[in-house]
This record gives structure tokens, sequence and C-alpha cells, in this order.
């Protein structure tokens, strides 16, 4: 999956936009957030280093351990509140449709209407 892929699953979901707020002349990580249009809030980062691609989504406190057990590819939240956010890596053991259910269960966490369900289960 290349940035541009990702960047539109993500831009999928209903009433969300794509930002740069953290992004200056000698910053050497283009992060691109999704944010929700109703609250501002970001449910996805993503970036790229190294040349490995990223993405940073939030999880439940009580699944995110379970998560990072599960998968080799998925570590605490890079420049984030690593309770509450995983970091993971694109193309890895993650699987496309796994990576999609993070996604969503992060759009959901960070929604107004938040709707949490057990991500640990689906994996």
């Amino acid at each position: 999956m290349t940035r541009k892929q990702l960047i539109f699953l993500c831009l999928k979901f209903n009433d969300v936009y794509e930002d740069y707020p953290f992004n200056k002349r000698q910053s050497d990580i283009l992060w691109t957030t999704i944010r929700h249009k109703e609250n501002k809030k970001i449910f996805a980062l993503i970036f790229e280093r190294e040349s490995q691609l990223y993405i940073n989504v939030k999880c439940e406190p009580q699944y995110i351990e379970e998560i990072r057990e599960l998968k080799k590819d998925v570590f605490p939240g890079f420049h984030m509140n690593k309770s509450h956010w995983n970091t993971v890596r694109v193309n890895g053991d993650v699987s496309k449709e796994e990576l999609a259910q993070m996604i969503k269960h992060s759009y959901s966490l960070t929604s107004i209407r938040s709707g949490r369900r057990c991500l640990a289960e689906k994996l």
C-alpha cells in the first residue's frame, strides 16, 4: 500500500479531511493527519520514516498491549500517548483488512458519536 492509497482509505469515512499541521521546513518527516470535521480530532497520522510507511491509530487502553503482542509491526504510538495510540508499520504483518479495522476503530473512538467495540477480538 502506498501513502496515497492509505490517505484515500482514511478519507472514505464520513465528514473527515486531510490536514498537514505539523510540517515545517526543517522537518524531515511529512505528517498527514486525517481529522473529523465535527470535532477536529485526529484519528489517523500517516508518516514515512527511513523509507517505511507508518500510521498512528487510536485504540482502547485495555486492548493496546494485546494487539502489540499479536502483531510485530504494531508499536507504542510514535510521538503519541502510548497508552492510547499504536503505530502500525504499513505493508508489514498487519493485513490490509486488519489495518482497515484499526483505522475504523480509531475513527469511532475519536468521533463525537463514539461507538466503542472490541478491536482485539477481530485480530
